[in-house]
C-alpha cells in the first residue's frame, strides 16, 4: 500500500495548472492512483469517495486526503475486496478486522480449490490419449448434485433429532431459504464444490447443530404456537426478504420508515399466538435476543452459503441490514 508521504511525491510531479487552491482534477487524480477517470467518476457516483469541491464549471475537484483515500481503494481492490466491503470499512459499519477475516476465508477457500483442480489436471496426464474423459468422469464423481445434497441433510438432521417435536408442516419451514439456494442448486463450479465439501464437515460437528438450535430459538420458540399456518409463515418471510433485497437496492439506511416497517413485521412473524398479545414488550425482548453474537460455526456456514449461491450472499446481505435496523430500533425504544 503506497504511503501518504508517496502520494504527496506523486502530487509534486502533476502539472501545477489546476492545482493552485490545492485541489486537483478528476484527470490527475486519477493519474495519481494509476487509475482511470471512469473508475474515478464510479467511486463518486456510488459515494465511496466524493470529491471535496467543484469548479465553477460542475468539475470535480479532490484534496490530498481525498486521493489517499481512492489510493487506499485501489490497493484494497488490488487484494479482491469488494466495493461493497471497503465501503463499508470506510463508514466503520464493519470492523477492518471482520473484513479482513472473511477475506482471508475466502482466499483459503480459493487455494484449497486451486490444490483440486491441480490434482484432477495431475490424475489426467497419467491417462494420455484419454484425459479429457478422464477430467469429465473425475469431476463428476466430486460434484454433489441436489439430490445427494438433499439426501445428506435429510439424514444428518433425522439422525440428530434437530427438528424432534416440530411438526412435519413445519419442518420444511427453518431449511425453506437453505433448500431453496443451496440444496436445490443445479450447477456448480469447482469453488462451489470445495465449499460444499466444507459445509459438509460442519454440518457433521455435532456442536454446529447445538449453535443452530441456539441461533434459531425464536423460530423454535414461535412454532409451538405459531399465528400462521407454515406456508402463510413461509410467504410472509420471503416477503420481507423480497422487501429487504428492495431496501438494499435503493441504499435504504437501517433507520429508514422503509428498514424499519419490515424489523416490526419481522418481529411479530417470529411472536407466537400469546407473545403476540403485547407487542411492544415482545419486540423488545426479540430485538435484545437478535442482537446476541453469533458463534464462528454459524459465520462460517453463512459465509460458506454465500460462496454456493450469489442469491443466498444477496439474501445474507438483507439479514444484516435488518439486524442494523434491529439495533437502532433497540436502541431508540
Amino acid at each position: 500500500m503506497h504511503s501518504k508521504s508517496k502520494i504527496d511525491n506523486k502530487i509534486q510531479h502533476v502539472s501545477d495548472s489546476t492545482t493552485q487552491d490545492g485541489t486537483y482534477s478528476i484527470g490527475e487524480a486519477a493519474k495519481m492512483i494509476g487509475s482511470t477517470v471512469k473508475t474515478v467518476r464510479y467511486y463518486d457516483e456510488i459515494g465511496l469517495v466524493k470529491p471535496t469541491s467543484y469548479t465553477e464549471g460542475g468539475h470535480r475537484l479532490y484534496t490530498t486526503e481525498d486521493i489517499w483515500r481512492l489510493e487506499l481503494i485501489t490497493t484494497l481492490r488490488y487484494l479482491d475486496f469488494g466495493i461493497d466491503e471497503i465501503s463499508k470499512m470506510i463508514s466503520g459499519e464493519i470492523p477492518v478486522a471482520k473484513a479482513l477475516d472473511w477475506q482471508i476465508e475466502s482466499l483459503e477457500t480459493q487455494v484449497s480449490t486451486l490444490m483440486n483442480m491441480i490434482s484432477i489436471f495431475r490424475q489426467a496426464k497419467e491417462h494420455e490419449g484419454d484425459s479429457l474423459r478422464y477430467i469429465y468422469d473425475l469431476v463428476n464423481t466430486r460434484v454433489i448434485n441436489p439430490e445427494k445434497r438433499n439426501q445428506f441433510i435429510t439424514e444428518k438432521v433425522e439422525k440428530s433429532k434437530f427438528l424432534d417435536g416440530i411438526s412435519e408442516e413445519w419442518r420444511g419451514s427453518l431449511f425453506y431459504f437453505f433448500n431453496k439456494y443451496i440444496i436445490n442448486q443445479v450447477k456448480v463450479s469447482a469453488k462451489q464444490t470445495v465449499a460444499w465439501n466444507e459445509l459438509q464437515e460442519l454440518v457433521n460437528d455435532s456442536q454446529f447443530l447445538s449453535d443452530l438450535r441456539h441461533d434459531e430459538f425464536l423460530f423454535f420458540n414461535m412454532v409451538h404456537q405459531p399465528r400462521f399456518d407454515a406456508a402463510t409463515w413461509v410467504k410472509k418471510l420471503e416477503d420481507i426478504h423480497i422487501r429487504l433485497d428492495t431496501a438494499l437496492k435503493q441504499k435504504c439506511s437501517a433507520d429508514s420508515p422503509f428498514v424499519q416497517t419490515i424489523v416490526e413485521d419481522t418481529a411479530m412473524l417470529y411472536a407466537n399466538s400469546d407473545q403476540s398479545i403485547n407487542k411492544e414488550e415482545f419486540f423488545r425482548y426479540f430485538a435484545e435476543y437478535a442482537q446476541n453474537p453469533r458463534t464462528e460455526r454459524i459465520e462460517r456456514f453463512n459465509t460458506l452459503c454465500s460462496i454456493l449461491s450469489p442469491k443466498f450472499r444477496s439474501f445474507s446481505k438483507g439479514n444484516t441490514l435488518l439486524l442494523q435496523g434491529i439495533q437502532w430500533k433497540l436502541e431508540h425504544m
